[in-house]
């Protein structure tokens, strides 16, 4: 199986030490922010997000008037990530040190956790730690006055968001607007799998916001080397055999050697057979045969029938409580590799649950957020000694012309795409983008390398407002993640549109729907940014002699001759769909065509406009004009173009 993406980390070291206070690089940077009113810390899963809360939580209980500490979080078992922890002898004033009694991620009723919640208000205690439910219910009827010199701080913070059915989004607006509490919101993924922001923009403004990047993260590890992100795809069951191969899909991409996060498919997916625990005995089957489960631990103990050696497996998706919570416990007090080999999951398993030694997350069926993808990789990404690569693996299955879900499945697949474009972007080392300026021909070369990664652009443009600047330092990855999530950006995206379309009508059309505030020339600043960072993460840079050349959709430039002209003329997405031709058969890319040229997508007349040029360069190359029934999307598209200009013209006349 190719990975549409493979990134390699340069195993720095660099993320995972501490300074004199006891803060990984992460957790210094956010420290820097301890002051803030609300703060937003925007970091990958394993950065060190909980502890960074604990540092800033007790400078403010300590220093800055702050009288009591909530954090929520949105599962009982992340509320261990806050339990007593020792600061003081890595360096820093305090410890952190909760009351057992007011850690409510225990079982028992809401109603005594909100009574307990609520206790808590009328206390000297300094910290408490409940469900993100148990904030939530403790907020009906209570004066938010009550949070007066209180931190709130919400763990996965993209479980809010501005929707009226939000209860977490309307309690978080009303702390802000009727008290004087602290807020720290911390996620490892900031996207959200529907197009409702997590905050209006007027509130997200009022943000402090630190960004610790992927790459960052990554780059800085001790024993991860490399990341592959790939997907495979197979027709009817994954459990079962295909009609044309030996074994089903599921054993041609299970490897046992590798210690592994099996993600079976939501029971209301289309790749779901509706019996859960079937599957779980399916993939079972898969492995070999059920010696015993450890009565103590609930640990399944299977004997391979590919080695014989004895696999030690988790299930997480029973239902029974009482199972669950043992093998859960189980899960928490792993040491070492060798203490579990394959965990089968169906909603658990993914944000907040910590098992460094994973290698491979292999998820089965098409995943509808970006937020849950990520947080599934974060899953595979800890540094761990027992790994040098970390593997993603996407099992979706093919559209079939006989189902007649095939447009779901068409769907399906092209989101299944998106999601890994945009984690290439995530994932990948930064760079920074200046103007290259000119005068009277003469090229300046000033301050090349003042800063690492930096590209000089002719006729780029520089934000020059801090809204726009903001933006383009800690919401790029956000923006994209709508961009791409965008319906007519995904039937574009292919390349059946002309990139020029692409990058200058459909993305600031997106960008002024997302950010309103902005005017055309902060748009444009944005535009740029978005464009330029995407088609160059999305190429190579390559050395030859003492010069730098960029290889980008199949281009082959010198790095000083870059100009945003040409950066607009190349399609930044299309790299995923090439790679994914390649992967599967010309009868299912013939249906992706057929699905995408089904649905057309609006003309507008900045991109009839825009293809004017093209069309007057077909006509003087063919001597002809473009056809409306060309198997050539791009002629076809220009034909629509021609079509949509004449009945503009007819509308003009009629009207003069």
């Amino acid at each position: 199986m190719q990975n549409l993406i493979e990134v390699t980390y340069n195993q720095t070291g660099k993320s995972k030490k501490t300074n004199a206070l006891g803060m990984r690089e992460m957790q210094e940077k956010a420290f820097k922010a301890n002051s803030a009113q609300y703060l937003l810390i925007k970091a990958p899963p394993a950065s060190g997000k909980s502890r960074a809360l604990m540092f800033i939580a007790l400078e403010k209980l300590h220093h800055q008037g702050i009288k009591k500490v909530i954090v929520a979080v949105p599962e009982k078992a992340i509320g261990a990530s806050f339990g007593t922890t020792e600061l003081e002898k890595h360096g820093f004033f305090a410890d952190w040190a909760p009351n057992p009694k007011y850690n409510l991620c225990t079982p028992g009723s809401e109603i005594s956790k909100v009574a307990a919640f609520l206790k808590f208000l009328q206390t000297n205690e300094k910290i408490l730690i409940c469900t993100h439910a148990t904030l939530r219910f403790a907020f009906n009827g209570l004066d938010e006055k009550k949070l007066n010199n209180t931190l709130v701080a919400i763990d996965e913070f993209h479980h809010v968001s501005v929707d009226g059915d939000n209860r977490l989004g309307e309690v978080l607006k009303n702390i802000m607007a009727k008290s004087t509490a602290h807020i720290i919101a911390m996620t490892g993924s900031y996207f959200r799998g529907d197009s409702v922001p997590v905050l209006l923009p007027e509130e997200e403004a009022k943000f402090t916001k630190v960004t610790y990047n992927y790459y960052e993260q990554l780059n800085g590890y001790e024993y991860l080397k490399s990341l592959g992100i790939g997907y495979h795809f197979y027709q009817g069951r994954y459990f079962k055999k295909q009609h044309d191969r030996e074994m089903s899909a599921l054993e041609e991409i299970l490897d046992e050697n590798k210690k592994t996060i099996i993600h079976i498919p939501s029971v209301n997916s289309a790749e779901s057979s509706r019996e859960k625990y079937e599957e779980v005995n399916h993939i079972i089957d898969v492995l070999g045969d059920l010696e015993y489960q450890d009565e103590k631990t609930g640990v399944l103990h299977i004997k391979s029938k590919r080695t014989g050696k004895i696999l030690k497996v988790a299930d997480l998706v029973n239902d029974n409580q009482r199972s669950r919570d043992k093998i859960s416990a189980y899960l928490r007090e792993v040491k070492c590799a060798n203490d579990i080999d394959i965990i089968i999951a169906l909603g658990m398993a993914k944000e907040g649950f910590d098992w460094p030694y994973c290698e491979h997350a292999l998820t089965i069926g098409y995943r509808g957020s970006l937020t849950e993808i990520i947080q599934i990789i974060g899953r595979a990404t800890r540094d761990s000694e027992n790994k040098n690569h970390a593997q993603f693996t996407n099992l979706v299955a093919e559209p079939d012309a006989e189902n007649e879900e095939v447009r779901v499945a068409v769907n399906n697949m092209l989101k299944a795409i998106t999601a890994s474009l945009l984690m290439e972007q995530v994932l990948a080392p930064n760079f920074n983008f200046k103007p290259k300026e000119t005068d009277d021909g003469d090229e300046s070369d000033e301050d090349t390398d003042e800063v690492e990664n930096t590209i000089k652009i002719r006729g780029f443009k520089l934000p020059t407002s801090q809204r726009a600047k903001d933006i383009i330092e800690s919401d790029l990855n956000d923006l994209k993640a709508r961009i791409l999530q965008d319906d007519q950006m995904l039937k574009a995206m292919p390349g059946n549109i002309e990139p020029e379309v692409i990058n200058t009508i459909l993305i600031p059309k997106i960008i002024r729907e997302v950010y309103p505030d902005l005017n055309d020339e902060e748009v444009e600043a944005v535009r740029q940014h978005i464009v330029v960072d995407s088609v160059i993460k999305n190429s190579t840079i390559e050395e030859q002699g003492n010069k730098k050349f960029i290889r980008m959709a199949g281009s082959f430039v010198n790095i000083d001759d870059i100009h945003i002209d040409l950066i607009d003329q190349i399609n930044p997405f299309q790299k995923a769909f090439e790679i994914l031709s390649k992967s599967v058969t010309t009868q299912v890319l013939k249906l992706i065509d057929e699905h995408i040229q089904s649905i057309k997508i609006e003309m507008t007349v900045e991109e009839a406009v825009l293809l004017w040029p093209k069309i007057k360069e077909w006509r003087e190359k063919t001597g002809e004009a473009p056809n409306l029934q060309s198997f050539d999307p791009k002629e076809k598209r220009m034909a629509e173009a021609v079509v949509f200009l004449r009945e503009l013209k007819r509308q003009k006349m009629l009207h003069e």
